[in-house]
């Protein structure tokens, strides 16, 4: 069977700059170089046109996708810059695509997916996500996303910018996550978030030695890591390139060499967690990217959205949601020897 292709208009200038949270922000990932399709015509596609070919072999986006690819100089046929859409090729042509984000409306395939779930009306979705989901398409991972599965899950979905995506959870982030099903609820949610108006707690493990008090609160501004642009980092607080950013973080349980604690988002930058706990002498378990071994059975960073707070954008009602450990979390801390009570974590009470 052909996969449904649907575009997605544009998202709105709150959801395209980025200024929102991880855990409710940002990108699943900082910024890589552009994926490059490369191959030659075969001898069956000799004499069609470029964009139509470019879409058999890339079949994950449409023929718009490809036409804006062209007209922004991203397609290279024997080295050369090909911008004509009707241009015909022939067979042998050496064809390289560089698979650009557009400002335009991006192209993506409905895939059905088990969703888990939380809550669902008219206007607002919970979902718990599973760690290893990336949540929207980009290089390397441009099918098999939460946005292909919410594109299946609900007609509407076509008509909202990033299928009404308005925050992200890391690929290897558990958690509760918010989409919008309306654009009524979809401008709230970006509002809210910007407001601060959403509640978020995660429950992380993390390795080292805590020191100090039993509650502490960071206050460092994150912004990319200059010898490494995959990664974000810590800046000096004069930093004019880093924003700022504040966790609190509090100690639920320790066993040497491992802890549990809660962390609770104040502002929500890429990574925040992550970085922050990894600031601390603390990074959590399995986390490669920010210095965390693989350790009590986890081979991704263990960090799990936790407990979600807000009031519904539309009708006002007050929310709360929890999300119990999953699996691989709860047995890493079984085999700790970590326990956990939720009275000694934060309420969660919609704003």
């Amino acid at each position: 069977m052909t996969p449904e292709i649907i575009s997605i208009p544009p998202a709105n200038e709150a959801l395209l700059s980025g200024d929102l949270p991880e855990g409710l922000d940002g990108a699943d990932d900082p910024d890589t170089a552009p994926e490059q399709r490369a191959f030659a015509v075969p001898i069956g596609e000799h004499g069609l046109r470029i964009d139509k070919v470019l879409a058999l072999h890339a079949p994950e986006f449409s023929r718009g996708y490809f036409q804006q690819l062209l007209e922004a100089g991203a397609v290279r046929v024997n080295g050369a810059v090909v911008r004509k859409v009707s241009s015909k090729l022939k067979a042998g042509d050496a064809v390289l695509a560089e698979l650009r984000p557009t400002a335009q409306a991006s192209v993506f395939v409905a895939e059905a997916m088990a969703l888990a779930v939380v809550h669902e009306d008219e206007h607002l979705l919970v979902i718990d996500k599973p760690a290893g989901l990336v949540v929207h398409p980009a290089a390397g991972h441009w099918q098999g996303t939460l946005l292909n599965g919410l594109l299946a899950h609900h007609a509407g979905a076509a008509r909202l910018p990033r299928a009404g995506i308005v925050h992200r959870l890391d690929k290897d982030t558990s958690g509760l996550m918010l989409v919008g099903k309306s654009q009524q609820a979809v401008d709230a949610l970006v509002r809210m978030i910007a407001a601060r108006e959403v509640h978020r707690v995660y429950l992380a493990l993390a390795q080292g030695t805590w020191r100090g008090e039993g509650e502490q609160w960071v206050d460092r501004p994150i912004g990319r890591d200059p010898r490494n642009r995959l990664r974000m980092a810590v800046h000096p607080p004069e930093s004019t390139v880093a924003k700022p950013a504040q966790t609190r973080v509090r100690l639920l349980d320790a066993v040497p060499p491992c802890l549990l604690v809660g962390c609770k988002l104040h502002t929500g930058r890429t990574h925040q967690i992550r970085v922050h706990m990894a600031w601390l002498g603390l990074p959590l378990v399995a986390d490669a990217v920010y210095g965390g071994k693989p350790a009590l059975g986890l081979t991704r960073q263990a960090l799990h959205a936790h407990r979600l707070a807000l009031r519904h954008p539309v009708t006002g009602q007050a929310l709360v949601f929890h999300s119990p450990l999953p699996a691989d979390m709860a047995q890493a801390l079984q085999t700790a020897g970590l326990h956990y009570n939720p009275d000694t974590l934060w309420p969660v009470d919609a704003p």
